[in-house]
């Protein structure tokens, strides 16, 4: 019998400021070409799709479907939510932390009581280290486990006594979505993918890509959302093309335009959560774009430094990185391929579900796993 697995999130819809929406759909489309039957739900007020279509309307909502046609989301009314009708047949129930926490508590009292499906919390983000409170404010007494997308995410869970079993779990590339385009003509030296947010890298940003974009004449674009005034007018005062909001399934297009490009992790990931790469390194190394990195500590050696990716410590290294870059041909070729074997090897969506399952496994869940879908 085909075992289900059923999804609560902030949204599959949208990835306006909502870099987990790319490791949430390879996921559910990665277990549905396996054979689960798999349905996500979202709730309809959720703050990325509702900026979303206010910015660029309906149809940006509903453009993910190109990438995911066949993929079940239902949005919901968090007031009319039918749990019986929602849960149904589940056999493995995953609640990503970007949730309403009635909701989350509501599902926790549902498995303390009896609910047959295993009830896995799932989390992505560096509230554990930057805004703990809120977090111990969910319930999390009734999940079986809980995945962190990241070792020391895990200790954190552990030293807490949150959760029963603490496993790590990091996100990973979509491979069906991301791979290299060399077809496309590059038309600039270098793309940044990332959102300005709330200050918490916008030093960083200066010194590590506006101020080495000027200092050596690249010519460069940059795609996000949440950018002030003040930081446009800075990116035009550099010269640099501020593209605005990009889906995230358009991604390899916008890095196979380009050359390079560079990783400028938030403050919190860097200082609180080393070891915890953001979606847009295994992105980037997926499309086999070369990429350079502002200082982060690979302390779970997921990658190779040197030859996945270069690390730049401060600005002048991450001029002479670039440089090098712009004017090695082969430096470029060789980050590209090295980056795209190790996704391939090790870090894409299908090896996130083999982990998943075994998992489960652990837990005292078995799933019948089918023929695994070849990744492109």
């Amino acid at each position: 019998m085909m075992a289900k697995v059923v999804l609560f999130c902030h949204s599959v819809r949208s990835d306006w400021n909502h870099g987990n929406a790319h490791f949430l759909r390879g996921i559910l489309s990665e277990l549905q070409k396996r054979g689960f039957a798999v349905q996500a739900f979202e709730p309809e007020d959720g703050w990325s799709a509702r900026n979303l279509a206010r910015e660029l309307g309906s149809e940006a909502l509903a453009a993910w479907r190109a990438a995911y046609p066949d993929l079940l989301v239902t949005v919901y009314d968090p007031r009319e939510l039918d749990f019986d009708a929602a849960l149904d047949g589940a056999d493995l129930v995953l609640v990503h932390e970007w949730n309403d926490p009635a909701l989350i508590a509501r599902l926790a009292a549902r498995r303390r009581v009896g609910a047959s499906h295993l009830l896995l919390f799932h989390d992505t983000h560096h509230r554990i280290a930057s805004a703990s409170e809120e977090l111990a404010r969910l319930d999390l007494d009734g999940f079986d486990g809980v995945l962190a997308f990241g070792e020391v995410l895990r200790e954190a869970y552990r030293r807490r006594g949150w959760g029963r079993q603490v496993f790590t779990w990091h996100e990973a590339a979509d491979l069906h979505v991301f791979w290299p385009r060399p077809e496309q003509p590059q038309e600039r030296d270098l793309v940044w993918i990332g959102n300005w947010g709330d200050d918490e890298r916008s030093a960083e940003l200066r010194a590590f890509l506006v101020e080495p974009v000027v200092a050596l004449g690249l010519s460069a674009r940059v795609h996000g959302v949440r950018y002030p005034t003040a930081a446009r007018t800075e990116l035009a005062g550099a010269e640099i093309d501020y593209a605005g909001y990009l889906a995230n399934f358009r991604v390899p297009q916008a890095f196979a335009a380009a050359r390079m490009t560079v990783h400028v992790p938030r403050r919190p990931y860097a200082r609180m959560l080393p070891g915890i790469p953001t979606i847009r390194i295994f992105e980037a190394l997926a499309c086999g774009m070369p990429l350079v990195s502002a200082p982060w500590e690979d302390c779970e050696a997921l990658f190779t430094l040197g030859d996945d990716y270069l690390l730049a410590r401060d600005g002048s290294e991450m001029r002479g990185h670039l440089a090098a870059l712009r004017s090695d041909a082969g430096l470029r070729a060789h980050l590209a391929a090295c980056g795209r074997a190790t996704i391939m090897a090790r870090h894409s969506c299908a090896h996130r579900v083999d982990e998943l399952l075994a998992i489960c496994a652990v837990l005292g869940r078995r799933f019948a796993e089918p023929a695994m879908a070849a990744p492109r």
